[in-house]
């Protein structure tokens, strides 16, 4: 069965998709991917157990909203002008990721992969939020009055017979392993203390913390799972870049197979949508029309960021669109069916030397169910 490609989970912080189209690189990316699979439309994933968040939801004043509607009409409010997406969104807090992550934390306390035991913590003496160590205010209410304080907490113990992040973890050719980032994703301490005092997240208290939830870093793998689970997929691939996979990577350590579902890690790199301004002179070179624009910036882009995972400079942008003008110019009428298998084998296995073949992409680029769905948001 082909892997289910679904994006790292999105901080759902104040801007639009039209603002900041560089925080929807790993949702295009995934429903890129997906589609030349043959795969269905996967929801868009969004983090929402944020201390900005709180914070955010506290400031608002006038008509009360619960912090799961505020969350809702915030992440809506990111797609205008276009389309909401064709399979909706999910977030790090809903009934079935929360069901899941409780059912996953069991299963690991049982295995004593987890234990709950007391840990001394900075805590606000003012408001109970944990802080970290360092002289400064606290995050969530501006006091400088910290303690530390020993409560229970839900700590994780990383395994010793293997690293954080192998070979296995991550989705890609045995040749383009990212060396740097399992060697620094392993430079953690052997204990994570992954229970968090916050306003909004995946409750605790079931398993006897009350006032506490699970860390969002635990949490965006839950996310995934579920949505893999929603469509039966054996293998979910998260879309992701190398520093936030450095972030998230040890915290889900026992969270990434369950019950015969595993995640992996697809790494991408960052794009420089800041500088897609500056193409306007290549772009009327060319007599490139706005769909042909699009899809450039939105499909082509992200796949490329899959193979450029250190991140696409901006200078390389006017060579990047020849590049896919020339493979636009030599789309065959049909597309070859080894070259589509080709590509599909390719994308399967984590390769991604298709995106520069001009011959390769000019098939994906016949193939209109390849590179239109990538706008269904």
């Amino acid at each position: 069965m082909h892997p289910l490609f679904l994006n790292g989970p999105v901080q759902n912080g104040p801007f639009t998709f039209q603002t900041k189209p560089g925080k929807a690189v790993g949702i295009r990316l995934a429903t890129a991917l997906n589609a030349i699979l043959g795969s269905p439309h996967t929801p868009h994933l969004w983090n929402t157990v944020t201390l900005d968040g709180d914070l955010r939801h506290r400031a608002t004043h006038g008509e009360p909203v619960t912090r799961t509607e505020f969350e809702t009409r915030l992440i809506a409010a990111k797609y205008p002008p276009d389309p909401q997406p064709a399979a909706g969104t999910m977030t790090d807090t809903e009934p079935e990721v929360a069901a899941l992550a409780l059912e996953m934390i069991e299963d690991n306390l049982r295995a004593g992969t987890l234990v709950i035991s007391p840990e001394t913590v900075p805590t606000c003496r003012s408001c109970r939020h944990m802080t970290g160590r360092g002289n400064h205010a606290c995050r969530a209410c501006g006091s400088t009055d910290i303690h530390d304080r020993t409560a229970q907490h839900l700590v994780a113990e990383l395994a010793k017979d293997r690293p954080v992040l192998d070979r296995t973890d991550i989705h890609s050719s045995h040749r383009a392993q990212p060396k740097h980032l399992q060697n620094t994703a392993s430079s953690i301490s052997s204990r994570l203390i992954i229970s968090r005092t916050r306003d909004h997240g995946i409750d605790l208290a079931p398993l006897g913390l009350p006032g506490l939830v699970l860390d969002p870093r635990v949490g965006v793998h839950a996310t995934v799972l579920a949505a893999a689970r929603r469509h039966q997929a054996d293998t979910a691939v998260m879309t992701i870049t190398q520093n936030a996979a450095n972030h998230i990577a040890a915290h889900g350590q026992h969270f990434r197979e369950h019950h015969g579902t595993r995640l992996k890690y697809a790494l991408h790199g960052h794009l420089p949508y800041d500088h897609t301004a500056e193409l306007q002179m290549v772009y009327r070179a060319y007599r490139a029309n706005a769909a042909t624009q699009r899809t450039f910036e939105t499909w082509f882009l992200p796949l490329f960021s899959l193979k450029e995972k250190s991140g696409t400079r901006p200078e390389r942008l006017p060579q990047l669109f020849k590049h896919f003008m020339r493979a636009r110019r030599d789309r065959p009428s049909v597309p070859g069916p080894a070259e589509s298998a080709a590509i599909r084998q390719a994308v399967a296995g984590g390769g991604t030397d298709w995106i520069t073949s001009r011959y390769l992409l000019a098939t994906a680029l016949a193939t209109p169910s390849w590179h239109m769905l990538v706008e269904d948001r």
